[in-house]
């Protein structure tokens, strides 16, 4: 039976011979490019900090105490230590530099708050130690 003329439009042609096998390269290669993103930025940590205890010391300062595990020890690390207040706001923000040493470092330092902290934290540490703090 044969379709009628005209009614359901040309018929379609077929991919050329180079698309057929160049599409699902090109898929492959942005699927693997968007896992090694993903890897870099979600993977495993080469530095972590967790906070084991702070105290207020006054209404203008709080000492924070601070666990630091790294994989490389002979390279120095930034932690970045803040310190809260009650409604939840970032009162005081400190930089501090944990030299080379053991894998796993104890350290403890004191954030100067701009109203009266609730609380301290380590909000994060990088290997990537800024020039004014390198002992270099």
């Amino acid at each position: 039976m044969a379709l009628p003329e005209g009614r359901y439009g040309k018929p379609r042609r077929a991919l050329p011979r180079w698309a057929r096998w160049s599409l699902p390269v090109i898929g492959v290669l942005v699927g693997a490019v968007v896992a090694w993103v993903g890897f870099r930025n979600l993977g495993t940590q080469p530095v972590e900090a967790k906070q084991t205890a702070f105290e207020v010391l006054d209404d203008r300062s709080v000492e924070v105490t601070f666990e630091v595990l790294r994989e490389t020890p002979e390279q120095a690390v930034v932690c970045i230590v803040r310190a809260r207040s009650d409604d939840g706001d970032e009162a005081g923000r400190r930089e501090v530099l944990v030299p080379p040493g053991p894998s796993t470092v104890f350290a403890t330092t004191v954030v100067r708050t701009s109203k009266e902290p609730t609380t301290g934290e380590v909000f994060g540490c990088s290997y990537q130690v800024p020039a004014y703090l390198s002992t270099r």
